[in-house]
């Protein structure tokens, strides 16, 4: 999402659509920053916060330069009227960002077990359907996909508050070294056998035109859940070895320390 936050300006006003308290930091754009949630809460910072129900967003025709869908549209009942809304908000040409789980990946499959469905009403297994769904009802053009990875940030113990189910602890009780072991050996599996057991989903582009890396980042860390690049992480220095000669890197959001998977081709 940030390759189309860092293109809007002061006068620009972008929608942040199912996000609880945000899917990016205030200080991430300099447009005026709306966040609407039927379930929300109020963050921190500059962002107005707005609690409705996406079917029928309380905005203005055509109010928005640009709308965050971070991995929401899977919880709406309706996604087409959702889109048909969103496409009625924005002032074209737009901006337009959808992340959304692949419904028949290990991980999705393990979220919704966890949450006794997670909450996920619109189980997406087909991208090229998905991208045909929303240019139809949003009138925005297809611009790029990038295929997404897990890092299974939703098991991370610290990401949990309160009592934790017990579910958790049949997949290692959500510590952190366990789960970048997990993400590392899926990682080594798909690369050498071809799977997708590391996938999580995919991250699609419409609207104006933007220069996205579509490259697949298969870093991502355990606790925040933030996507990396190979070659950036390399060229950081921000890597050493750790047991075993297995390369380590300090996420550059949160500072958990993860493991490293060469995903440059």
């Amino acid at each position: 999402m940030h390759e189309i936050l860092r293109l809007l300006g002061p006068d620009d006003r972008v929608l942040d659509l199912g996000c609880r308290s945000g899917s990016f930091r205030d200080d991430e754009c300099a447009a005026t920053v709306v966040r609407a949630d039927l379930d929300l809460t109020a963050g921190q910072g500059r962002s107005r916060f707005v609690c409705c129900d996406a079917r029928t967003l309380p905005f203005a025709g055509q109010s928005f330069n640009a709308v965050i869908l971070n991995h929401s549209l899977e919880h709406f009942r309706n996604a087409a009227a959702v889109l048909g809304e969103i496409g009625r908000i924005l002032r074209q040409p737009a901006y337009l960002y959808a992340a959304v789980p692949d419904a028949s990946t290990l991980t999705d499959r393990v979220y919704r077990w966890l949450g006794r469905g997670g909450g996920h009403v619109n189980l997406f297994t087909d991208v090229n359907a998905l991208v045909r769904l929303i240019e139809k009802e949003t009138a925005l053009p297809h611009i790029a996909t990038r295929l997404l990875f897990t890092s299974f940030s939703f098991l991370n113990r610290h990401n949990i508050p309160g009592r934790k189910p017990l579910r958790l602890y049949l997949v290692g009780g959500g510590a952190e070294p366990v789960l970048r072991l997990g993400t590392l050996l899926l990682r080594t599996v798909d690369r050498w056998a071809g799977t997708r057991t590391s996938v999580y989903g995919w991250a699609c582009y419409f609207g104006r035109p933007v220069d996205i890396d579509t490259r697949p980042w298969s870093n991502v860390c355990v606790r925040c859940g933030s996507g990396q690049a190979a070659f950036a992480l390399i060229a950081s220095g921000n890597m050493w070895r750790g047991r075993f000669g297995v390369r380590v890197f300090r996420c550059s959001v949160c500072g958990t320390q993860n493991y490293f998977t060469d995903d440059r081709g």
